[in-house]
C-alpha cells in the first residue's frame, strides 16, 4: 500500500497536501482507488463553492460503486481538476498525482487535526 509520508489523510480516505500559497490539494488515496476498482466518472465541486469539514463535495464512480468524497477542512473550493474529469482512469493510474480539487481553508490550523501517514496506515489496514 502506497502512503506518502508528506501528506495528511482523513478517516474517509482522502489525502491532503498543503501548498505554499496556503491552499490545500485533495484527492483520494491509493487504498480508496484500489477498493473502488476501475474509475469511470468524477463529479467534482465547482470553484467558489463553500464547504464544511466532513461535507460531501465530490463523487467518484467506478464500475463497482459510487463513493462520496468529503471536504477534509472547511473552506472555499478554488479549483477542480478538469483533466481528471476527462480521464477519470488517471486516478487508478496514480492516485497521488491525480488531485481532484483545491481548497482555501477557512482555518489552515485545522490541518493539524488530520491523520499522518502512520495513523492512516492503521485506518487503511483495518
Amino acid at each position: 500500500m502506497n502512503i506518502p509520508a508528506d501528506l495528511k489523510y482523513t478517516q474517509s480516505h482522502e489525502w491532503v497536501k498543503q501548498e505554499a500559497d496556503g491552499t490545500v490539494t485533495i484527492g483520494i488515496t491509493d487504498h480508496a482507488q484500489e477498493a473502488l476498482g476501475d474509475i469511470v466518472f468524477l463529479e467534482l465541486p465547482e470553484p467558489g463553492r463553500l464547504v464544511k469539514a466532513g461535507q460531501e463535495c465530490a463523487v467518484v464512480e467506478s464500475v463497482k460503486a459510487a463513493s462520496d468524497v468529503y471536504a477534509p477542512l472547511a473552506g472555499e473550493i478554488v479549483a477542480r481538476n478538469e483533466d481528471a474529469i476527462g480521464a477519470p482512469e488517471s486516478v487508478n493510474q496514480d492516485a497521488y498525482a491525480t488531485w481532484l480539487f483545491k481548497l482555501k481553508p477557512a482555518n489552515l490550523a485545522d490541518l493539524a487535526g488530520l491523520l499522518d501517514a502512520a495513523a492512516y496506515e492503521k485506518v487503511a489496514s483495518e
